[in-house]
């Protein structure tokens, strides 16, 4: 993911994260409409803590967006679709 030439949106979340499955729609689709990004990654926190710890996560659900090799922006919790495309809209 770091390496794409494109942003790229990263879900950390966890199978029995509630919050979780109330964003995951929104994340379906680019915070932008005809943007490229997209939720390539999805994290389970569970499996993968050296991951979530390297990137910060402490509370789910945490998405990031990766653009040009770096973390631009960052979403905790469950948002509604207006903060996503607020958030991260300057990087898609």
């Amino acid at each position: 993911m770091l390496d794409s030439p494109i942003p790229v949106m990263v879900d950390f979340w966890a199978p029995w994260c509630k919050p979780c499955d109330a964003i995951e729609p929104h994340l379906r689709r680019s915070p932008r409409s005809g943007a490229s990004a997209s939720v390539s990654s999805r994290v389970n926190v569970d499996e993968e803590a050296g991951l979530s710890g390297r990137y910060g996560v402490l509370s789910l659900p945490t998405v990031i967006l990766f653009a040009g090799g770096e973390a631009k922006a960052t979403v905790y919790g469950a948002q509604p679709r207006a903060t996503f495309e607020r958030e991260f809209s300057p990087y898609v």
